[in-house]
């Protein structure tokens, strides 16, 4: 079955970008895009609303004025003022270890000569985002590559530095890593486990399948290396978890190519392995194309999510614990009636650096000119920020000025639609309706798992 043809992608059609309307199995709601909002509605209005979307005019602006808040729009046009930095990725390493087919920094380097992030560069980074927080607020550096740990020294010293910092300024800090674990030592995950670091491990299945995508430069698969240099992290992650202390979380990231489209024994597989989330990222613009995924692909991709979200859903219901991510940062979004004119704060309270200081709009613009943003001696540009913010607002971009699903989406990643557009959008609308009756259904019969301690922070 084609993506086109399949009944969920049919039934999350856009129709007016107003109002989107869902059967959960369990009842008839509405979806109103202005504040991210769900409404449970009976059959009866349910199909009168259907039938004012179908012929629109007067019927319809008297359907939606249902759900008015006789207030301004939660989002208007104009983009907002860059706030101040809360976030910076540093990309300590621009060199790798393996060679996956479909790296967006071009293996590592960012199609530039290989290159290790000098510690003057790191100490500017951490003084221009501690020195733009104000007492109380909270900070986040995240070290990326490349493989960042090939730069350990630099990640440690940056470490001390930023906890130093905020110390003196009253300034929360905290830190993540995005790694493919091959080089981690247990030295690493003490390290790890002491600044209570969020840890995700790039890692594309079990076995072969990962290593079909993911080998060291000679050939030779990563898997098994990484499940040995990440057993003391998994243990550490559960000592801490039982004891009920603050500790290290370990996520699985997992990019979705036409070579691993069997995401529900992937997820089982690597919840088995011990990672306590696991996330699926489709790959939808790799700088050579290779590994890309094709409208017939993304339709198993939406069939394999609604399969994990299905066993997502009964476990849940169960009351037990699920790390499927995409699902649960769903339902946060949902629940949280989060709703936002960009996919994430790319350009906005987030930069990049990059190895020679360079700030750019996010990690994988890193070299990119045209989405530089300053750098950490002048710090960033507000003029080229502001550009952006205002170039890259949901509203002016198409078709998501007609979708329902705009506001939950935010017009899809930034650089993934400069560089091949938007062929993903039937594939996001048919996962958020299923999402959406999801939440429904888990809200019904099991409203405690949005207690705010069960969310997760929304991403």
């Amino acid at each position: 079955m084609s993506l086109a043809e399949r009944p969920d992608v049919h039934e999350s059609r856009p129709v007016d970008p107003g109002l989107h309307l869902f059967d959960s199995g369990v009842g008839t709601h509405a979806f109103v895009p202005d504040g991210s909002r769900v409404y449970d509605v009976s059959a009866e209005v349910f199909a009168a609303l259907g039938v004012a979307l179908r012929s629109g005019g007067q019927a319809l602006d008297d359907a939606l004025e249902r759900f008015s808040t006789n207030g301004s729009p939660f989002i208007d046009d104009v983009a907002p003022e860059p706030p101040s930095l809360r976030s910076l990725s540093l990309n300590v390493a621009q060199v790798c270890n393996l060679g996956c087919t479909y790296c967006y920094a071009s293996g590592g380097d960012f199609g530039q000569p290989a290159a290790i992030m000098p510690w003057h560069v790191a100490e500017a980074a951490v003084h221009t985002l501690v020195g733009q927080a104000d007492a109380g607020e909270r900070v986040h550096i995240a070290f990326l590559g490349g493989e960042p740990l090939i730069g350990r020294d630099l990640i440690r010293r940056t470490v001390t530095l930023a906890v130093r910092l905020g110390g003196e300024h009253g300034i929360r800090t905290s830190f993540s890593i995005t790694t493919n674990a091959t080089l981690m030592t247990e030295a690493d995950v003490e390290f790890f486990a002491a600044h209570r670091f969020a840890v995700t491990v790039s890692i594309d299945g079990v076995g072969e399948t990962n290593d079909a995508l993911r080998p060291f430069k000679t050939g030779r698969g990563s898997y098994d290396r990484i499940i040995t240099r990440i057993a003391p992290l998994l243990a550490a992650q559960r000592s801490a978890g039982a004891s009920g202390a603050d500790h290290v979380t370990v996520s699985a990231r997992v990019t979705v190519t036409p070579r691993n489209l069997d995401l529900l024994a992937t997820l089982e597989g690597l919840l088995a392995a011990g990672f306590e989330h696991v996330g699926f990222s489709p790959m939808l613009s790799s700088p050579t194309g290779q590994d890309q995924l094709a409208a017939d692909d993304l339709a198993i991709v939406l069939e394999q999510m609604v399969r994990c979200g299905r066993a997502f859903e009964s476990e849940i219901l169960q009351g037990r614990p699920y790390g499927f991510a995409n699902a649960a940062d769903a339902l946060t979004n949902i629940h949280r009636g989060v709703h936002r004119p960009y996919p994430c704060g790319a350009g906005a309270g987030y930069l990049s650096v990059s190895a020679d200081g360079g700030l750019f709009a996010c990690h994988r613009f890193v070299g990119d000119e045209a989405r530089a943003m300053g750098d950490v001696t002048a710090g960033p540009d507000r003029r080229k920020r502001i550009a952006f913010l205002t170039d890259r607002h949901v509203h002016r971009q198409e078709p998501c000025s007609s979708c329902w699903a705009r506001y939950l989406c935010g017009g899809g990643c930034h650089h993934e639609a400069i560089n091949r557009g938007r062929p993903a959008c039937d594939y996001i609308r048919g996962w958020l309706h299923h999402c959406l009756g999801m939440y429904v259904r888990i809200m019904e019969q099991r409203p405690e798992y949005f207690a705010s301690a069960a969310l997760p922070p929304a991403r």
